[in-house]
């Protein structure tokens, strides 16, 4: 949950790092929220468009750049740039990249756009 309240509280911030865990627990946490809320969206007779209702859609407003900034960190974890994140509008196969862009591990060490916060993290641990 702490890694899902990271990200918004660093929702405007496109510059340094972010890892796979943040990411996936951020890309998580938005789905079972948004699961929920397409079934209320239902219940209560909300859907504008099939598929799409009005909680539904509030919560993508208030989660699309929470999404793009965490996506270009992860992006920069593994040493690539955020102008990557343009392959979404690549249809399949740009999908694919992204997603296994998205599964690399952190590239070791400090890269152009700083240090790593695996191994920053991996500092602090209490070690026997």
């Amino acid at each position: 949950m702490k890694e899902f309240v990271d990200v918004f509280k660093k929702s405007f911030d496109f510059s340094g790092r972010s890892r796979r865990k943040e990411f996936w627990l951020f890309v998580l946490f938005t789905t079972l929220i948004s699961i929920p809320l397409s079934f209320i969206d239902a219940i209560a007779g909300l859907e504008l468009a099939e598929d799409f209702g009005v909680l539904g859609g509030l919560f993508s407003l208030l989660i699309i750049i929470p999404s793009i900034s965490v996506t270009v960190r992860r992006l920069h974890d593994i040493g690539r740039s955020g102008w990557w994140l343009l392959l979404t509008f690549v249809p399949i196969i740009g999908w694919i990249t992204l997603f296994i862009f998205n599964l690399l591990d952190s590239q070791s060490g400090t890269n152009a756009y700083g240090p790593s916060p695996k191994e920053s993290y991996s500092d602090f641990a209490i070690t026997k």
